[in-house]
């Protein structure tokens, strides 16, 4: 089996990763990159034949890949060498490298989807409001101050929630329209459960369907209250709006631009954002569902 393999030169070692798929069978010549060149060099491995593109990397490396490789023939092969690993998670791949490599090698695929905003493909959910301003404030710990990921997420969200406040944004979903306050508005690739011990994860990536959640206006304390209930599994209509079935998102700001939370990475893009799910878009290598 040949691949093209694109590897996070900050996430793994490039000859490790290379004697791992060798040993199942898989040839390849690792190529180790910035994880900002990581969707440029999975566009070229299509556009020069490659059929299976193998990323070495956490999720924003796997969603740079992802979007180089979604609506093509080319599959997709995970080798989850991130933090949290929330894609390889939910479709079952271990995040021990030599068992993911042999997944890998097995050659089991899978059509899954991807959303879209604006444009821009991602794998797993999107943000508006409190989340991306936690991201913008741990990336900048990460580079100033050399803190670890996990120590600067817990530092960015207590001073987020200092600065605590709500974003103004008129919503349309599949025909319906509301003008909404919200300090957190979620958009998510599938369905994502909320409660333990399952928090933040996806029984199906193949439903068609966007997964949209809106905090309701709370004051900080009224915040935490109903993230903790939802923790908990405790439903209270006076929490949060769950839109079911969406296919389609419109979200309007009077802002010039929105700060936006996209598998990890923040970005400012002028509204209206429209959001969409793609269908089946996405193949990939993984267990059976």
């Amino acid at each position: 089996m040949e691949a093209a393999v694109i590897l996070n030169r900050n996430k793994g070692g490039r000859d490790q990763v290379a004697a791992v798929l060798s040993n199942v069978g898989v040839a390849a010549t690792v190529e180790a990159v910035d994880g900002d060149a990581i969707r440029a060099r999975a566009e070229a491995a299509v556009k020069a034949g490659a059929r299976l593109v193998i990323v070495g990397g956490g999720d924003g490396s796997v969603n740079s890949a992802a979007e180089a490789i979604a609506g093509t023939d080319a599959t997709l092969g995970i080798l989850p060498l991130g933090t949290l690993n929330h894609l390889a998670r939910d479709l079952g791949i271990p995040f021990d490298i030599d068992k993911a490599a042999t997944v890998i090698a097995a050659g089991q695929t899978r059509s899954i989807d991807v959303a879209e905003v604006n444009g821009r493909t991602f794998v797993n959910n999107a943000a508006i409001g409190l989340y991306p301003l936690m991201v913008l404030d741990r990336e900048l710990q990460q580079q100033r101050l050399g803190r670890s990921k996990r120590l600067a997420m817990l530092v960015a969200s207590l001073r987020t929630l200092a600065r605590f406040h709500h974003q103004r944004l008129q919503i349309s979903a599949d025909g319906g329209e509301a003008r909404i306050e919200t300090p957190l508005l979620f958009v998510g690739n599938n369905d994502y459960r909320l409660a333990l011990p399952a928090a933040g994860k996806r029984d199906h990536l193949d439903d068609g369907q966007l997964c949209v959640m809106v905090m309701r206006k709370k004051s900080v304390s009224g915040f935490l209250a109903a993230m903790t209930r939802a923790l908990l599994g405790i439903q209270r209509p006076d929490d949060m709006v769950r839109l079911d079935g969406v296919t389609h998102l419109r979200v309007d700001s009077a802002r010039s631009a929105v700060t936006l939370a996209l598998d990890g990475e923040t970005l400012a893009i002028k509204p209206p954002l429209e959001f969409r799910i793609r269908r089946g878009a996405l193949k990939v290598n993984a267990p059976a569902a």
